[in-house]
């Protein structure tokens, strides 16, 4: 018999009394592990009945949380191994894009031009 090898359980709190769904939850906390690095390429996650017994919610809730995740290139399936985490990226803010996104919703600069295209649509250069 093959193992196969070891998987990763992502910190995920579930508040029930949320608006949220469920699945979303497990989705967005997962997602988010997946994007600050905690969790790298090729890593395994539970099988969808391990997770919805340590969840303690419905398998569908699980599988319909993979499949949003695989959705969004975040996991990927394979026969036999489970899912596993197709692609680490970088955290949101450790990106150069990220940290000029944060700069500019800081209100930095707070100078801006303001152009028009040649159809008359408006463009605006923030520096």
């Amino acid at each position: 018999m093959r193992h196969r090898g070891e998987f990763f359980v992502p910190p995920i709190v579930l508040d029930k009394k949320s608006g949220v769904a469920l699945r979303q939850q497990i989705y967005s906390q997962t997602a988010s592990a997946i994007r600050a690095g905690l969790m790298r390429a090729g890593t395994r996650l539970p099988s969808t009945r391990l997770m919805a017994k340590l969840l303690n919610v419905s398998r569908n809730t699980v599988l319909a949380a993979y499949d949003d995740l695989a959705a969004d290139d975040l996991v990927r399936g394979q026969r036999g191994s489970g899912m596993r985490v197709s692609r680490s990226t970088p955290a949101p803010g450790m990106s150069l894009f990220g940290l000029k996104r944060a700069i500019r919703a800081a209100g930095y600069p707070a100078r801006a031009v303001s152009l028009e295209d040649l159809d008359g649509n408006p463009l605006y250069i923030h520096y």
